[in-house]
């Protein structure tokens, strides 16, 4: 596909809360909550919010600069870029992996909070004490033809925006189920405020105890893995899915001052996600580790301690916004995996829609059945089953070797350069990047060893006796 016929997105805002849309998933309001409770609360939520100053902010402004540059997804982004006889393309086969492996897993849990939403409409939950709600995500897990039925949904909406076009299908749909969820956030994080017995959630979620963090279950390392791990993933960084959005924006605004919009959408909605389940969880006497059915667990329990009626009416349109989070990273991600072909292969749009489709429905199906049917078949005691695995490859290998590639990529000479990023990220209106030669040394040396650091420490930690 040429400069000239490449599809842009219509205005800023739809720029902003697309690339937010991919950010904010549930990797804020179902994988942040759940990990923060397996790590302990409130300590671990700093070290997040570090990594997310330190790293993901530049990174993300990597991404972006890289996209708008050269104008194509991954499929061609470094090959525009890179001097000639270097071999940075060789990576856009892992990140375009990267995205399918993530849709793999991602449209399964997605479909969850589509089935939760019709099943809060249908007043299912009504009556329910917290063990029984506890029973029903059990059974919602256990059951593969349900699981497979809303995988299916979901893949259908995701490709079917795609099919729409950019700025009709993907951009138009994104900023409607973004602006709806910003409204239903708020008005829930406001409700458990007045939750008897919530204060213990605040308290576990707000107030640091780093003692515990040395001495916990998990350890410190451990932890500070993790909480790199959430901040990648939480902003889809390092396998492109934000680099595409930087090829379709224009040359208006500079790229510091919308990465740093972005991820303040992003960490609002994750602490806010914080700030609703932890204090329900006290409330209602659920354990924060519950793991990844934390919100399943219990959300049910605070629409129904507001009447069944009212319960039922704002417990759909909570799950229903939670599905437009999800939603809103699936089409983003979808949107980057059919732009791959068409830059590569100058496929038309509709072309790679529809083998895409196919293509997701068949590699989704075993994370699906690896919840229930086939739940024996493990990955070693330190990984588990097939979700998970697919979750270990992305989360704790692709993004922050993939962050780590773009960072070296815009920094050293032998890559794109620092001029070269420097240029396109200033350029345009807004908040210029710093230029100082301490920013310059970090991002070049000292950042990209603390992802090598915390990568190996991890995995010393996660397959290191125990």
């Amino acid at each position: 596909m040429s400069d000239n016929s490449r599809e842009n997105l219509g205005s800023r805002l739809g720029f902003l809360l697309l690339s937010a849309g991919c950010a904010i998933g549930l990797g804020n309001v179902w994988r942040f909550p759940y990990i923060t409770g397996k790590y302990g609360g409130a300590a671990f939520v700093l070290i997040y919010l570090a990594f997310l100053v330190i790293l993901g902010l530049p990174v993300m402004i990597c991404e972006f600069a890289v996209g708008r540059a050269s104008r194509k997804s991954m499929a061609a982004a470094f090959e525009e870029l890179e001097p000639a006889g270097t071999k940075w393309h060789w990576y856009n086969g892992f990140a375009v992996a990267g995205n399918y492996l993530l849709m793999m897993f991602y449209t399964v849990v997605s479909g969850w909070f589509l089935k939760y939403f019709f099943e809060m409409i249908s007043g299912k939950f009504v009556g329910m004490t917290p063990d029984e709600v506890g029973a029903a995500f059990g059974a919602t897990v256990g059951t593969p033809s349900s699981l497979l039925i809303w995988m299916v949904v979901v893949i259908v909406i995701g490709f079917g925006a795609c099919f729409l076009g950019l700025q009709k299908g993907v951009e138009r749909i994104t900023k409607i189920m973004m602006s709806a969820l910003f409204v239903i956030m708020i008005g829930l994080a406001i409700y458990v405020v007045f939750l008897p017995k919530s204060g213990a959630g605040y308290a576990f979620y707000l107030k640091p105890n780093f003692k515990a963090l040395v001495s916990g279950e998990h350890g410190l390392w451990d932890t500070i893995y993790a909480a790199m791990g959430q901040a990648f993933f939480t902003l889809s960084l390092g396998i492109g899915s934000m680099e595409i959005f930087g090829s379709y924006i224009d040359k208006k605004h500079s790229l510091t001052g919308e990465a740093v919009r972005v991820i303040g959408l992003d960490t609002f909605v994750a602490i806010c996600a914080g700030l609703i389940i932890f204090p329900a969880c006290a409330a209602f006497g659920v354990e924060p580790g519950a793991g990844a059915g934390l919100a399943f667990v219990s959300l049910p329990n605070v629409f129904n301690a507001m009447g069944p009626v009212a319960g039922r009416i704002v417990g759909a349109f909570f799950f229903l916004f939670m599905s437009f989070a999800a939603l809103s990273t699936v089409i983003a991600v979808f949107e980057n995996i059919v732009a791959f072909p068409m830059d590569r292969f100058g496929w038309s749009r509709r072309k790679s829609v529809l083998i895409n489709f196919i293509a997701i429905l068949i590699l989704a199906t075993p994370a699906a059945l690896g919840m229930n049917v086939w739940s024996g078949v493990h990955f070693g005691s330190h990984i588990g089953s097939i979700d998970a695995l697919e979750d270990f490859i992305v989360s704790q290998n692709l993004l922050p070797l993939g962050s780590l590639i773009f960072l070296c990529f815009c920094m050293h000479k032998k890559g794109w350069g620092w001029d070269g990023f420097i240029a396109e990220a200033d350029t345009g209106d807004g908040l210029k990047f710093p230029k100082n030669k301490a920013v310059q040394f970090y991002l070049k040396w000292i950042a990209p060893l603390i992802i090598l650091v915390v990568f190996v420490a991890g995995y010393f930690d996660i397959f290191g006796a125990k």
